[in-house]
């Protein structure tokens, strides 16, 4: 097999564990602002901030830099991203931080979902067993004795769904978008979006809210960053299965800052969908690779 240029799995790895990490610092820090400030306005600044970090890109292109014939995709991706973080946050701040972060990385068990709707591929019988066993772990997480489900935890599994679906948005673009413009569209369009919501819950932001807020926009910003990183270097069959150290990291911190610690059904249910996850995009991978041989034994067939 012939690596590309830039085919870095060491440095694709630690660009994949940075992303988690610097991600499971943001989850903390929204956990602690979200009792100062509404969730509303902590985003809308979130992606004020964003934006403003991508105005050196955007003063350098001008009006070259923007120009596009995808703006249908660049907003539903848009939308997707935003709607995730927004339902991420508001479990973040209702339910235990593992069980968020661990159902917001659910994700990659939501993808074959809108890979079957949207571009009508079906997936052999295999596939389908680690996202079944994903999906049991959430159930897990989900509570069914229904003890202690609430409400949060089906949000927050909605930024599972949404984010499933920036994923796959976002594999669109960036086949014909540069990197720096899909993010100026991703981060101006949330921001937009972000207002009507964060005017209606305005309130004062106290003094000692500034900081965090900043440090979250920033994090935000680098997350993004690092993970974009992270696809340079290495393929989404590596950086996947690293993306679940988040659930390892927002874990430490729900026990040190808040002596959060899982029962026996929770961590059950983060095996299953860390397995289940992992499994699901070793599978993929395997068949993305088949078939990539077999359109080239295709092609070199003589015609």
């Amino acid at each position: 097999m012939i690596s590309s240029p830039t085919e870095n799995i060491g440095l694709g790895a630690f660009y994949a564990i940075a992303t988690a990490l610097v991600m499971s610092i943001a989850a903390a820090l929204i956990k602690y602002t979200a009792t100062l400030i509404t969730i509303e306005i902590i985003v809308a600044v979130q992606y004020a901030i964003c934006v403003v970090f991508m105005l050196p890109w955007l003063l350098q292109k001008g009006l070259r830099g923007v120009k596009t014939d995808k703006l249908g995709l660049h907003i539903i991706r848009a939308l997707c991203g935003w709607a995730c973080f927004y339902t991420y946050y508001l479990a973040i701040a209702h339910v235990p931080l593992v069980e968020a972060a661990l159902l917001r990385n659910a994700a990659p068990l939501c993808v074959p979902f809108f890979v079957l709707i949207i571009h009508k591929v079906s997936f052999a019988w295999v596939r389908w067993i680690p996202i079944a066993i994903g999906f049991l772990g959430i159930g897990l997480i989900l509570k069914p004795d229904g003890n202690s489900l609430n409400i949060w935890h089906l949000v927050g599994f909605g930024s599972a769904i949404t984010l499933a679906g920036s994923i796959i948005t976002t594999r669109m673009l960036t086949r014909t978008e540069p990197t720096n413009r899909v993010l100026f569209y991703y981060f101006a369009l949330s921001a937009v979006a972000s207002l009507p919501l964060a005017l209606l819950n305005w309130q004062p932001i106290p003094a000692k809210a500034l900081l965090p807020m900043a440090l979250i926009g920033l994090s935000i910003w680098l997350t993004m960053w690092l993970y974009t990183q992270a696809y340079v270097y290495a393929k989404a069959s590596i950086i996947s299965p690293l993306s679940y150290t988040g659930v390892v990291f927002a874990g430490f911190w729900g026990w040190y800052f808040w002596d959060q610690i899982p029962d026996w059904l929770s961590f059950a249910g983060v095996v299953l969908v860390v397995g289940g996850g992992i499994g699901s995009v070793v599978l993929g991978s395997q068949a993305d690779k088949r078939h990539a041989l077999s359109s080239n034994l295709v092609n070199k067939q003589p015609h």
